[in-house]
């Protein structure tokens, strides 16, 4: 056994060689491609990435939440395998995630778990689905109109045209998280940043359309007022500050669940996965006891 695996906890191997189906599903001229553990015809999940992020940021998150339920982790489009479009829109994401969640097997009222901007898709779904959704929880997502991605992209920090790698060493050492993040568990990282790369003529690149930033939808964001259970997980060292925190509290509604993960970054799931799959299960129990 070498040192590298004998480091790698074993939540993590046990994640990543959990069986996983994939699919795709057409929606408004883009095919959809999405990933799924656990029996189809059970309640379930569907997950969100964040900006110019992809499903597989989610492959050791979803088996641990697949014992008795189907979880799906979509590609928006613009991102990861699915297609990209001349046009991107809040509104046609959250289409996306209400069209892979009745194609992929699950049975009932999907919960929709969001992150980052994949939280904005998640309540603009909850705005413009609420009536076919079981819930929506959201990851230290500002719910505004621009996302820490979105914005470091306008200002051309980051996510400019998309480079070509000459190799895919080159590429990996290249890979950044933004917001920057340093913490995480390595693994993790290393496995998000080796699936978020492609081949391409000439090389290598990442998986997501730089135009997708330009995306639409604030008019729908501004007006969406959530027609099913929330919840909201804020990053101890994230990107939401108490004044936008106080703002949000107050569109989800008295009912909502909102707590705190410790010792986190924006990006949760890569450096505190397990306690955010608890953070999860926990709210999943709270809503079917109250039901």
């Amino acid at each position: 056994m070498s040192d590298e695996y004998a480091q790698t906890p074993q939540w993590f191997r046990e994640a990543l060689a959990a069986p996983v189906e994939t699919g795709k599903v057409a929606v408004d001229g883009a095919d959809i491609r999405f990933r799924a553990w656990g029996d189809p015809g059970l309640p379930g999940l569907v997950l969100v990435h964040g900006g110019a992020a992809h499903s597989r940021w989610w492959d050791h998150i979803g088996p641990q939440l697949a014992g008795d339920r189907r979880v799906v982790a979509l590609d928006m489009s613009g991102h990861g395998d699915s297609d990209t479009r001349e046009h991107y829109s809040l509104d046609l994401w959250a289409n996306e995630v209400a069209a892979v969640a009745a194609a992929s097997g699950i049975e009932g009222r999907p919960v929709v778990v969001g992150h980052s901007m994949g939280g904005i898709v998640a309540f603009v779904a909850a705005h413009l689905h609420g009536d076919r959704l079981a819930g929506v929880q959201i990851i230290d997502s500002p719910i505004r109109q621009r996302t820490p991605e979105e914005e470091a992209a306008r200002r051309k920090a980051a996510f400019g045209p998309k480079k070509v790698y000459p190799t895919r060493e080159e590429a990996l050492a290249r890979f950044r998280f933004v917001p920057p993040q340093d913490a995480a568990v390595p693994c993790v990282r290393e496995h998000i940043a080796e699936t978020s790369l492609m081949s391409v003529e000439g090389g290598w690149s990442w998986k997501f359309d730089p135009t997708m930033f330009t995306r639409s939808g604030g008019d729908t964001l501004a007006v969406a007022q959530p027609r099913c259970p929330i919840a909201y997980f804020r990053a101890q060292h994230g990107i939401v500050s108490d004044e936008l925190m106080a703002q949000m509290r107050e569109r989800f509604g008295r009912s909502a669940i909102v707590t705190e993960i410790p010792d986190a970054g924006h990006h949760t799931m890569i450096d505190q996965p397990l306690a955010l799959v608890t953070g999860i299960r926990t709210v999943l129990a709270a809503w079917a006891a109250s039901s």
